[in-house]
This record gives structure tokens, sequence and C-alpha cells, in this order.
């Protein structure tokens, strides 16, 4: 417990960095027996929102009126008949059904947005992966930095999650500035992020809010890979952010 006032945390108009020393938990309109660490979500400038959510025994997640996209950080869940163990994966659409479930206690990353439709299309059905099926692909020719793309590439799809591994000494090959904003969960390891003008020690468990074009670069540090949980919107015009379904 920090009595001095200090901490790695940092809000700024482009970014947050929010360590785990100021997560506050509280429940979601639509959760029995499970709480919600909001990471970000439009108060703090995002377009989406995402959340840790940890469930108790028994613990359950009502459906959202939103697409839901659920990574398994701890424990099991279940989805009607579909099991969810960690590193597992699943896309709800607006119109899912499916409650959410733990047996026993669990952990999820979750992230929830408006569908921006594509010509007037429905969402993408539900779907699950396994992380571990996905096979890594070299990122701009880097063996050292490793992508698995979560998400299928199907125009249909709004957003984008992937995992970024770094080995020790790896680093992103340029410093990015886009339009897309990203939500970032530190899945294991520690580096050095710079957020604008800012350079932050980062570790496991830190999350991170990019906003449209804040400068971004990462370097891992320590003896082992650092490892990423990464969102961003994806396959829409900017014009287009408005027109939700």
């Amino acid at each position: 417990m920090q009595h001095l006032g200090k901490t790695r945390s940092a809000h700024h108009p482009d970014h947050l960095l929010q360590t785990p020393d100021t997560f506050v938990r509280a429940p979601l309109p639509g959760m029995r027996k499970a709480t919600a660490i909001v990471h970000i979500g439009p108060a703090g400038g995002a377009r989406f929102t995402q959340y840790t959510a940890e469930f108790e025994t028994g613990g359950t997640l009502e459906p959202a009126s939103v697409e839901r996209f659920v990574y398994v950080l701890e424990g099991e869940l279940t989805a009607g008949q579909r099991s969810l163990a960690v590193g597992d994966y699943a896309y709800f659409p607006p119109s899912s059904s499916e409650v959410l479930s733990a047996a026993r206690p669990a952990r999820a990353a979750i992230v929830e947005k408006p569908y921006v439709s594509l010509g007037g299309a429905s969402a993408p059905a539900l779907f699950t992966g396994k992380e571990s099926m996905v096979n890594g692909q070299p990122f701009m020719g880097d063996d050292a930095l490793q992508v698995r793309t979560l998400v299928p590439a199907d125009p249909a799809f709004d957003f984008a999650v992937n995992t970024m591994t770094f080995q020790p000494g790896a680093t992103l090959p340029m410093v990015e500035i886009h339009v897309m904003e990203h939500g970032l969960l530190m899945l294991a390891g520690e580096g050095i992020y710079r957020l604008g003008e800012h350079w932050y020690p980062v570790s496991a468990g830190d999350f991170i809010w990019m906003g449209p074009y804040c400068p971004q670069w990462f370097g891992a540090l320590g003896k082992t890979p650092a490892k990423y949980l990464i969102y961003k919107d994806w396959n829409r015009h900017p014009l287009a952010g408005e027109t939700c379904s």
C-alpha cells in the first residue's frame, strides 16, 4: 500500500497508463458475484470500453447490447456450451444472448463497443478461439517480435485484437502515429513505453490507452519475454465512427 501519494499511473489527453496500485473495483450492471476494473471508456476519451472482469465462484456476466470481446486471463469461463480456458477468447455480437459464467474464480479482459456497420451489414456471428492455436508472425520481418492475430481478417469486424510477444531487447521498429486508438494490457514481462513525449516503465498487469495520433513506441527489458494484448479500431473509414448499429 502506498501512503506517500506516488504511483507510475498517469493520465494525459492522448494517453493513459493505469497501474495495479491504482485499480478501483466496482460491479457493473449485469454482473452477479463479479466486479470490474474499468480501465478506459468514453469518460476517459476512448470510443470503446475496456475492463478486467473478476469473477467469484458462481459469478456471471449478462449479455451486452454492444459487441463484446473476451480474453481469459485466469481460471475458466463458460458461455452456453462453450468453455474458455486461459488464453482462450470469444467474440459476442450485439444480438448474442450468451451469459458468461464462472464455476470457480476467474479473470478476463473484456472490450465492448457499439458495432459500426459496413454498408448496413449485421455484426459477425459469435466465435471462439485459442491463442495457443494461432501461429505467431514476425512483425515487419523481426523474428524477435511475434504477432498473433485473434480476430479474423474479415472486413465485417470493425476492430482487431492481437497479442504481441517481444524477446528481451526487442523493440517496435518505429515510433507509430496513426488514427487508430489502442487499449493495451501487459500480460507478461516488462519494458519501456513511449506515449507522446513521456517515457514509462511498464510491467505485467499495467493497462495503457493510446488515443488517435498519440506517438507510441515500446522496447522490452529484463530477462524474460514481454507480452501484451492490444485492441485497435480497424476496417472502417474515419468518418464512419458516428454511424453505429
